[in-house]
C-alpha cells in the first residue's frame, strides 16, 4: 500500500500539464497586451516614416541595379535630369521676359508730363537710360492728354497710346510707334536702354509739343 502510494505520488510529479490551445493563446495575448511590453514601440508616424524610407530604399536599390554602373550611373542620370530641368527653367524664364504685348504704361501714382520729363532728365544725367526712357515716354503721353489729343486711359499700353496719338498726328505716327516699341523693349523685354534711344524720345517729345493735330473732316456732297 505504501509502495503504491509512493508510486502514485512520484507519477504525479512527472505528468506534464496540458492546457487547451485556445485558452493558452488568449492568455498569451493578454500578457502581451500589457503596456510594459510596448512603451518603447515607435509611434504611428514613426512607423509610417520607416515604411516610406524602406520603400524608397528598395526603389533606389532597384534603380541602381538596373542602371549601368550601379550607383554611379544612377547619380550621373540624376545630375543630367537636374541640368535639363535647370536649362528648361532658364529658357522658359527668358521667354516670359519677352512679352507679345506690353503692359500698362503707368504703374505708379498719377503725375504730370512736366514731372515725368524732369525725372527723365535726372535719370539721363546719371546715365540710367532705362528709367530715363520710361519717364520720357510717359511724359510724351501725358503731354498729349493734357492737350486733349489723347483720351486719358490709366490702363492703356504704350502701343495703344502710340496708335491713338498717331491718328491725331499722322506725320509723327511712325515715330510714336518706334517710341512705344522702345518703351516695351526696355520695360518688359529685358533690353537695356541706350543714350541714343533716349535722345530719340526726347526729340520726339519736343517736336510733339509744337505739333498741330490733323482734324478729321466729314466729307459732304451736294445734291442737285
Amino acid at each position: 500500500m505504501t509502495a503504491l502510494g509512493g508510486l502514485t505520488a512520484g507519477s504525479d510529479d512527472h505528468i506534464p500539464v496540458r492546457t487547451p490551445r485556445l485558452p493558452a493563446r488568449e492568455a498569451a495575448e493578454r500578457e502581451l497586451s500589457d503596456p510594459r511590453y510596448h512603451q518603447h514601440d515607435p509611434n504611428p508616424i514613426q512607423r509610417a516614416l520607416d515604411w516610406l524610407w524602406d520603400r524608397l530604399d528598395a526603389l533606389f536599390n532597384a534603380a541602381a541595379g538596373a542602371t549601368p554602373g550601379g550607383w554611379i550611373g544612377l547619380l550621373t542620370v540624376g545630375v543630367c535630369v537636374l541640368l535639363l530641368i535647370l536649362a528648361l527653367r532658364l529658357r522658359l524664364g527668358a521667354v516670359r521676359r519677352t512679352p507679345t504685348t506690353g503692359g500698362a504704361l503707368f504703374a505708379d501714382a498719377p503725375r504730370t508730363a512736366a514731372e515725368h520729363r524732369a525725372a527723365a532728365e535726372r535719370h539721363a544725367a546719371a546715365s540710367h537710360w532705362d528709367q530715363a526712357i520710361q519717364d520720357r515716354m510717359r511724359a510724351v503721353v501725358l503731354a498729349l492728354e493734357e492737350r486733349a489729343l489723347l483720351t486719358p486711359g490709366p490702363g492703356r499700353t504704350a502701343d495703344e497710346a502710340a496708335a491713338e496719338a498717331g491718328r491725331a498726328l499722322p506725320p509723327h505716327a511712325e515715330q510714336l510707334r518706334t517710341a512705344a516699341r522702345t518703351f516695351d523693349d526696355v520695360t518688359y523685354g529685358g533690353r537695356p536702354g541706350t543714350e541714343a534711344a533716349y535722345t530719340f524720345l526726347a526729340g520726339l517729345d519736343t517736336d510733339l509739343q509744337h505739333a498741330k493735330p490733323t482734324l478729321a473732316t466729314s466729307p459732304t456732297g451736294s445734291h442737285g
